[in-house]
């Protein structure tokens, strides 16, 4: 489909000769001759919304010159001019967990559409949208040769019905293609083959135009795709929708932090280890809703795939994105990864005839800096549950040591009691726990040959998973030097640890394989289990049976050690109560010391086949003996052959049976797909924004609550509310899955909303999980009380703390809040994306002004709350909101509205931006 772009092309739109051929393109220097404004010090990021606006200026309603002009000013001013922008997005991605509800949103549009009059085939992406299958995979079967085979087929067994789904999508969408299962993750994907850094196409007059590759994706980490310069980042799915159906997104100039590298890395470091810092550096510096751009030499030292891991971790660090600007080595990747030779020759020229190049003298404005000696990392991890929560190697053990004694100081009775597994034949004397034993507990399992301890600090799961770190050969192939050494002095995994190796993409296969450490890998556990997301997500996968018992029965603190990019509570395995972010190489290395209180970068990490102590130097491969292999077998050739068939899929794939209709035959009995009620009984004009009267109180939560928290994404036990719905409808809990395989029937997912196992509802004293105070004053769960709210007509709110939102992209976050009954948030501060969901959901979010907090105010939770202003209400408006106790006393406070622009009171009034963009099209239509 040809795009549409602005019609004023004399001033900007120019010709651009590359290899023999013509392009057209929007010119960033010919808006300044033209006296639109001195663009020349704009960070290359800026240019790129700038040319976005360019090519769109004068396309009817969005684009103005004074927009234009704006980014002149922004520079001026030093790299502030909040202005509200229309950003239209060459592209959308997503993966399988937010986008079968999106297709799901999609195919309910289309029987509104056809309820209110209109055209079913005007419900069609306009932008190309690509869709990954990789959040689906989970490690049932480990530590053999059969593990990946048997995860693929019980992959199928649970999630046909969203597979036939998917693929009755490809067909009845335009602009829809399907990644089908096994073929990696979105953003590796994404990375190594579906961006190009320049996009070309044809617009309405027949001209080839090109232009600055960007995207949105359903996933937070499409911000990966920044390191080659593509501007990406992760939004709801309710926005990707509407962006993909052509609404522009409403976003203000943002500010852009300039992170300056020098330095180079030093020997016995990581990419990941670098990375963590910078997640600990941005998230103090305080970057949330702003671009980060890396600058400096220290670039020339930086492979790309190191660059995409810091840029993956943006969403971690609170930024939009992380961007690096086009170079050499953007050219030499697109290269090696088997980009054509005409598409790079456009990407050099194109970059450095707009201004886009970072050469020797690339200086531009920006808001703030900061600056990183990279020769000054060291070996780290990060955790127990923040990605921000740095930890030096050197100290993981003590800082875990005193992790415990705080979670066990005053809270447990029996902490210093020692607990036993009484099997058969008894079991033998505990041994001695290193670290602060006073406050460890110990915990016995069965397991061949007897009884195991396993303690608190014993690492049950060691996972090489996600497009973070498996993107990068260098700390992959790492990770395979660390397992051959391994070998070759006789050690391997402790029994207790499930470890895995779930690469994010085929070509890392081909590459270990080549290099042959994948049998080195084997030896010691790290079988390949598929090519998805995997613990990443919460796809780890049961532990064995006793070893789950022992941590439940004996309340241990067991651990996993993750080569990710979330520790969140509860996200990886309901066992597993702290959750350590690692380089692939400290993966397998913590695999073979089974236990978190050992500091492995001192003491012995295990003994050689004569007895001899081990220690990590011993088995750490040189940084030259990482360099020489991956230039010997991470090939330009590798990733041609491995995308070949991209879309084709395996056997299983092709044998997925669909029909061609036009809409979808909703049916009654799935578990997995449902028609949402979002549409239902919606007429063709909007409503308007109505005051909140005598609302009561949903939840009070602390700070950094996540996504996760919200709407969770991993495994669910019987008891819970979606348990009991899939009981009642004879679904055996073997069969349950996962929230995330679910995310297409609203009714598990409303019941999934603030159910978190490790979410603390400050209603309640000393409460883990989805509950709350129902209307009797008597606790349930937060879905039976919103429930019974919503039977008696009363309004919901949530209180929070700073931070609300933070974490992944999901939209149903927003969706399950909205479907609650919730109709505002008011909390100390929003991470960027669920702002942006709530307010697309129809809920309003609100934040405290004038130092108030939930603390500061004493809120119990069972006040009423009263927001009045909200019929005249405009973007950033303070209101009054009043704050009713039980005793009849009121206090009266001033909160922010942080509906940011014009365009989202119309969302608000519609009910939401797919109800919006759902009337437009039924009007034109």
């Amino acid at each position: 489909m040809p795009i549409t772009v602005g019609t004023d092309t004399a001033k900007t739109r120019k010709d651009l000769s590359v290899g023999g051929k013509s392009y057209s393109y929007y010119s960033i220097p010919a808006a300044e001759a033209a006296g639109l404004g001195d663009f020349s010090r704009l960070p290359a990021s800026l240019k790129v919304v700038l040319e976005n606006l360019l090519r769109f200026e004068d396309d009817g309603f969005t684009v103005s010159v004074d927009d234009i002009k704006a980014f002149s000013e922004w520079a001026e001013k030093g790299g502030q001019n909040p202005r509200e922008i229309a950003y239209r997005p060459a592209r959308v991605l997503m993966q399988d967990f937010t986008g079968v509800p999106a297709v799901v949103d999609l195919a309910a549009m289309r029987d509104g559409i056809k309820a209110l009059g209109g055209d079913a085939q005007k419900i069609n992406p306009l932008n190309p949208v690509d869709l990954v299958i990789d959040h689906s995979v989970m490690i049932d079967e480990f530590g053999n040769p059969r593990a990946f085979q048997m995860n693929v087929e019980r992959e199928y067994e649970r999630n046909i019905e969203r597979y036939t789904f998917l693929k009755w999508g490809q067909k009845a969408f335009n602009n829809f293609r399907v990644v089908p299962p096994g073929t990696g993750i979105c953003h590796q994907v994404n990375l190594e083959y579906l961006a190009q850094t320049v996009w070309t196409d044809t617009d309405q007059n027949g001209s080839e135009v090109a232009y600055p590759d960007t995207l949105v994706g359903t996933d937070s980490h499409t911000t990966m795709v920044n390191g080659a310069a593509v501007l990406g980042w992760g939004v709801g799915g309710i926005e990707a929708e509407a962006a993909m159906l052509g609404q522009p997104i409403s976003m203000l100039i943002p500010e852009v932090v300039g992170f300056k590298l020098t330095g180079e890395m030093v020997e016995g470091t990581t990419g990941t280890d670098l990375v963590l810092k910078v997640v600990e550096m941005l998230r103090q510096k305080g970057v949330v809703g702003k671009f980060v751009e890396f600058y400096g030499s220290g670039l020339d030292n930086l492979p790309l795939a190191q660059r995409a891991t810091i840029a993956n971790m943006a969403p971690e660090y609170g930024a939009t994105c992380g961007f690096f600007p086009v170079d050499d080595e953007t050219l030499r990747y697109l290269r090696q990864t088997g980009r054509a030779e005409d598409r790079i020759e456009l990407v050099e020229a194109y970059a450095k005839e707009n201004g886009m190049w970072r050469g020797p003298d690339y200086a531009p404005v920006y808001t703030d800096t900061l600056e990183l000696d990279m020769g000054t990392i060291v070996p780290a991890i990060s955790g127990p549950k923040r990605p921000q929560d740095y930890i030096a190697l050197d100290t993981a053990s003590s800082e875990f040591a005193k992790y415990i004694k705080g979670l066990r100081e005053g809270k447990d009775a029996t902490a210093n009691a020692e607990v036993r597994w009484e099997g058969e034949g008894g079991a033998p004397e505990p041994r001695d726990v290193p670290g602060d034993q006073g406050h460890h507990k110990k915990g016995w399992y069965s397991a061949e040959g007897g009884a195991q301890q396993i303690h608190d600090g014993s690492i049950v799961i060691a996972s090489i998973t996600s497009c973070t770190n498996t993107s990068n050969p260098y700390v992959m192939i790492g990770a395979g030097l660390v397992a051959r050494k391994a070998r070759e002095k006789g050690l391997t995994r402790k029994p207790w640890v499930k470890t895995s190796l779930a690469p994010g993409s085929q070509v890392v296969s081909e590459y270990l394989e080549a290099a042959g450490l994948q049998e080195d890998l084997d030896a010691i556990g790290f079988n390949l289990v598929g090519y998805g997301c995997t613990t990443c997500i919460g796809n780890s996968g049961p532990l064995e049976a006793p070893i789950s018992k022992a941590i439940n029965d004996y309340d241990l603190v067991a651990t996993s050690v993750l080569s990710g990019n979330r520790n969140f509570e509860g996200r990886i395995s309901p066992d597993v109560r702290a959750n350590y972010l690692a380089s692939p190489p400290l993966v397998v290395a913590y695999a073979l010391v089974g236990d978190m209180n050992v500091n492995i970068a001192s003491d012995p990490i295990g003994q050689d086949k004569d007895g001899n102590d081990v220690y990590l130097k011993d088995i750490w491969p040189s940084n030259a003996e990482i360099a020489e292999l991956v230039e010997k077998t991470v090939t330009r050739e590798a990733f041609q052959s491995k995308y070949a068939d991209v879309f084709k899929g395996d056997e299983k794939w092709q044998a997925v049976e669909t029909t061609e209709a036009e809409t979808y035959d909703w049916p009654p009995s799935s578990t997995y797909i449902q028609n949402p009620p979002y549409f239902q009984g919606m007429g063709m004009e909007p409503g308007k924004i109505d005051n909140i009267e005598g609302a009561r109180v949903l939840a009070v939560l602390g700070d950094m609550i996540t996504t996760d928290h919200i709407s969770p994404a991993g495994s669910f036990k019987a008891e819970t509310p979606a348990g009991q719905y899939l009981i009642e409808r004879q679904v055996p809990v073997r069969e349950f899955n996962s929230y995330g395989s679910r995310r297409g029937n609203h009714e598990v997912m409303m019941r999934g909303t603030f159910a978190n196992i490790r979410i603390k509802n400050e209603m309640l004293d000393g409460v883990e999980g989805g509950f709350t105070k129902g209307p009797d004053g008597k606790q349930t769960t937060i879905y039976d009380a919103a429930m019974a709210y919503q039977d008696g007509g009363t309004p919901l709110v949530i209180f929070a703390g700073e931070q609300y939102g933070a974490g992944s992209s999901r939209d149903w976050a927003a969706k399950g809040t909205a479907l609650l009954g919730v109709k505002a948030v008011i909390a100390e501060s929003y991470e960027r994306i669920h702002r942006s969901n709530l307010v697309g959901m129809g809920v309003i979010p609100f934040e405290f002004t004038g130092g108030d907090t939930r603390k500061s105010l004493g809120l119990t939770g069972e006040e009423t709350v009263s927001i009045s202003g909200l019929d005249t209400i405009k973007p950033l408006q303070e209101v009054p909101c009043t704050i009713t106790s039980p005793d009849g006393s009121t206090k009266e406070i001033t909160i922010k509205c942080r509906i940011d622009t014009a365009v989202e009171i119309e969302y608000i009034e519609n009910g939401g931006v797919l109800h919006y963009v759902l009337r437009n099209l039924a009007k034109a239509s």
